[in-house]
């Protein structure tokens, strides 16, 4: 899978994006008008071991929904992600094993190292 998740009406994915030499070859996906599917985020995922690192608890929807009170297992959180494209850290770079999600420090230094 080749694939770059973002929403188009960010400015912190466009700056992200600009910043980084992407292959040719890479998808972009704009999550609102093509939301991520089951079979993508399984995929994920199973690569990264990890729901929670694709969760984005800054989405204005959790706090309005008082999801930080509620203790989150993995299904939850999946189907969260799946009705609701702001619970998708973004953007979500995914490019055969290399998976990064998300605009902090960590992630951005593994973006510009992987995209030269």
């Amino acid at each position: 899978m080749k694939r770059v998740f973002y929403l188009s009406t960010c400015s912190t994915c466009q700056r992200i994006i600009k910043s980084l030499t992407l292959p040719s070859d890479i998808v972009f996906v704009d999550i609102k008008k093509t939301p991520i599917t089951e079979v993508e985020l399984d995929f994920i995922v199973n690569k990264t071991g990890s729901l929670s690192a694709l969760f984005s608890k800054n989405s204005m929807k959790y706090k309005s929904m008082g999801l930080a009170a509620k203790q989150l297992n993995d299904q939850d959180i999946k189907t969260l992600i799946l009705e609701e494209y702001t619970f998708l850290k973004r953007p979500l770079f995914v490019y055969d094993d290399f998976i990064s999600a998300g605009n902090s420090k960590e992630e951005r230094a593994r973006q510009l190292s992987f995209f030269k």
